[in-house]
């Protein structure tokens, strides 16, 4: 299933003091994308996280979200969300 995560900035990092989570966090995201888990992922024009996942529910990523350094230190959170496919077109085909 895919899953669209967007990030909620929690309270402000400052990169110098806070380098060492950063990194972890980088490095978590790369394990993530390396498993085929992360298919995608952005900042939007706020610098927060987009991301697209590929894992079996809503449950799952949640579990993973969980995870990441920057989460479980409070820093941000995720609006996690069900992809599923659009159905629009059948209105069109009888």
């Amino acid at each position: 299933m895919k899953i669209l995560a967007i990030e909620t900035e929690l309270k402000k990092l400052n990169a110098k003091i806070d380098s060492e989570i950063l990194k972890d966090e980088a490095l978590t995201v790369l394990e993530l994308q390396q498993k085929d888990i992360l298919r995608e992922i952005y900042f939007d024009e706020n610098h927060c996280a987009v991301m697209i996942l590929e894992c079996s529910d809503k449950t799952a990523a949640e579990k993973i979200f969980s995870e990441l350094p920057l989460v479980k230190n409070g820093y941000i959170q995720f609006e996690i969300k069900e992809l599923h496919p659009y159905t629009g077109f059948s209105r069109l085909i009888g």
